[in-house]
């Protein structure tokens, strides 16, 4: 009996490892092409990865678009999660959170040019309102160098995904321990910070890991509203694997690997931190 259980378990599993049998031969098939140079085993491939300044820039612009990008839609989500957690926790707000994570990035990618490009609606309507001498005079929102259009486009999409995330927390949590602090003389600071903080960060943690290896790696809005040059590493990675010079594909295989292992180290490092918070507050300690 215990010998047909167990194997009623590995066949329910199956279908999961096979469905991850893909993404991990394409990783193990894109380490292997990044290591075999003339031949021959070989890390070549990475020396020249990291000599070249295009690289660093594009890895080091990406970076920075992802960690602007991540903090402000964990602190947005953050605050209208408890502002207004009552009301979205009844049916009409839950529904206002869950519409606009049915569309893709690329329609989230897709509005944003609309609305913010020099020629889209509201430099119309700042034009027709006279507040801005020409449409031309609006600032470069999309396709610049500063990534403004994709920060705008990724916080408007993963706003909702914070708010979902952190509900249940705020739902769930005993609110008496904020009154309690209050009573013991705390303010509204001292009541967040030992009565909020240490159920939602664990929860903030998580989310942050998953937007971060999302929008480093991300492609498609990058590809509609990024500039020509600094460019995102998933573009960079794109027009090396895919340029007429065959003697680039190698260096798209060592910039995924290299992509991979940093979403996976910084991954590691949160999930410690918060499998740590989640310990300490099973233990009773902060």
């Amino acid at each position: 009996m215990k010998s047909s259980g167990t194997t009623k378990i590995w066949l329910l599993l199956l279908p999961v490892f096979l469905f991850l049998l893909l993404p991990a031969y394409g990783l193990f098939s894109a380490l292997w092409s990044s290591l075999i140079h003339q031949g021959s085993l070989s890390l070549q491939t990475y020396q020249e990865l990291f000599q070249k300044e295009t690289f660093w820039s594009s890895l080091f612009y990406s970076l920075r678009i992802t960690f602007i990008a991540t903090g402000v839609s964990l602190v947005i989500g953050l605050l209208l999660t408890r502002t207004f957690y009552p009301v979205i926790n009844r049916l009409p707000g839950k529904l206002s959170v869950w519409l606009p994570m049915l569309f893709p990035h690329f329609v989230w990618g897709y509005i944003v040019l609309l609305l913010f490009e020099q020629s889209g609606l509201f430099s119309y309507m700042f034009h027709h309102l006279g507040i801005i001498e020409s449409r031309e005079s609006f600032p470069i929102l999309t396709n610049d160098q500063n990534g403004i259009g994709m920060i705008l486009t990724y916080i408007g999409k993963e706003v909702p995904f914070v708010v979902l995330m952190l509900l249940p927390v705020y739902v769930q949590k005993n609110h008496q321990y904020k009154d309690l602090v209050r009573t013991l003389g705390g303010g509204r600071w001292a009541a967040f910070k030992d009565a909020e903080w240490p159920w939602v960060s664990p929860i903030l943690l998580e989310s942050g890991v998953i937007l971060f290896a999302f929008i480093l790696s991300a492609y498609e809005v990058p590809y509609l509203l990024g500039a020509t040059f600094p460019e995102m590493i998933s573009i960079l990675t794109y027009d090396w694997f895919y340029a007429g010079d065959w003697s680039e594909r190698p260096l798209a295989f060592a910039a995924m690997i290299s992509t991979s292992i940093l979403i996976g180290i910084v991954s590691w490092g949160l999930y410690a931190i918060t499998n740590r918070k989640r310990w300490l507050l099973t233990k009773g300690k902060r």
